[in-house]
Parts: structure tokens; C-alpha cells; sequence
């Protein structure tokens, strides 16, 4: 299996160009945010305001870093349960998010926005924080300094290791992965 690098923010060709199951590395700027960000975000959209980020065309970590040891842009920052931001996601890939990163599976509205806008989620290696923060080469926070690890950031990476979960399509490797797994058990059964 060979492993993708992707160049961000990506383009829609690329997007469409991912396949559930892909490996690949991600290089380039990226948004952190976790739930509180995101209802921050998603009220200023119902109320008309502008955002205080851009999200078109942008991916964003759901990540609460740990404050950077000496040398490193970040401490451990690993992926946070991705559900927690479902209630969001599909309002800001209306407005152009393309790319999300975390863990654990999306909803079908989240599935279904994904498919109507054009976007990907990728899962990030949970239980390895500290080695995922090695692919950090730079951090700013951008907006709501008052949430702490929980403000929104700008993290460059470079060679950021995931995995396409869920791609545009709608494929899904928390569908697609035990059905394959099931099939092969039963081959190896004879069955």
C-alpha cells in the first residue's frame, strides 16, 4: 500500500481523489478546534457575523494540545472524539470546510454533508500523541485564547501521518473494514 503526501488546504481534485482507507501525510497549515470553538463558530454563522478564521477550503484537527515542552512547537496533541463536533460539521462545510481530522465515527448528517459539499475526514493515530506532535512544526493561536488548549490554532505540519476514514463518497472504513475483516475470517474457515 503506498502512502499518499497531500499538499494542504486541498484542492476539491484532490478531495474527490481520496479513497476511504488511503493512507497519507498531510503537510501544510491546518485548523485546531474542538466542540466549544466550534459552537462559538457556528453561532456567529446564525447570527450573520463574520468568522473570526477562514474555514473554505481549510482541514481542522479536533485536538486540544498540551503546552509545547522545550524545542517543540506543541506537546502532545492527539486527536479528540470526533462525534463531539457533529452537531457543527455539517454547517461549516457549507461554508467550505473540506477536511477534518479525528477519531471515532461521524453521524449521517455528518456523512451526508460530506457528500453534498465535498468532504474528507481522516482519522489520526489516538494513543500517540506525543508522536503525532513531532509532525508540528509550528503553532498560533488564532481566536478564543480564553478556551485554552481548546482555541482555535493554526499548526503547520509536515508529513502528519492519517488515515482516510471517511471519504467524499460517503465510503466508510467503520463499514468497509469489518465487512472485509468478516470475509476473510471465513475464507480462512472455509466458509
Amino acid at each position: 500500500m503506498s502512502i499518499k503526501r497531500i499538499q494542504l488546504p486541498m484542492t476539491a481534485e484532490v478531495v474527490r481523489s481520496l479513497k476511504a482507507g488511503d493512507s497519507v501525510l498531510l503537510n501544510g497549515p491546518i485548523l485546531t478546534g474542538r466542540d466549544a470553538a466550534h459552537k462559538r463558530l457556528v453561532a456567529l454563522l446564525d447570527e450573520g457575523k463574520e468568522l473570526p478564521v477562514e474555514v473554505k477550503d481549510q482541514t481542522i484537527y479536533y485536538v486540544g494540545p498540551a503546552p509545547a515542552s522545550p524545542g517543540h512547537a506543541v506537546g502532545s496533541a492527539g486527536p479528540t472524539t470526533s462525534y463531539r463536533m457533529d452537531a457543527y460539521a455539517p454547517r461549516l462545510m457549507e461554508i467550505g470546510l473540506n477536511g477534518m481530522i479525528g477519531k471515532g465515527k461521524r453521524n449521517d448528517d455528518v456523512i451526508n454533508a460530506m457528500k453534498k459539499y465535498g468532504a474528507i475526514y481522516f482519522g489520526a493515530v489516538g494513543g500517540a500523541a506525543a508522536l503525532v506532535s513531532r509532525s508540528i512544526e509550528s503553532a498560533e493561536v488564532l481566536c478564543y485564547e480564553d478556551l485554552g488548549a481548546e482555541a482555535i490554532h493554526r499548526f503547520v505540519v509536515k508529513d502528519f501521518p492519517a488515515v482516510v476514514l471517511i471519504d467524499a463518497e460517503g465510503n466508510n472504513m467503520y463499514e468497509i473494514g469489518p465487512a472485509q475483516f468478516r470475509a476473510e475470517q471465513a475464507a480462512k474457515e472455509g466458509k
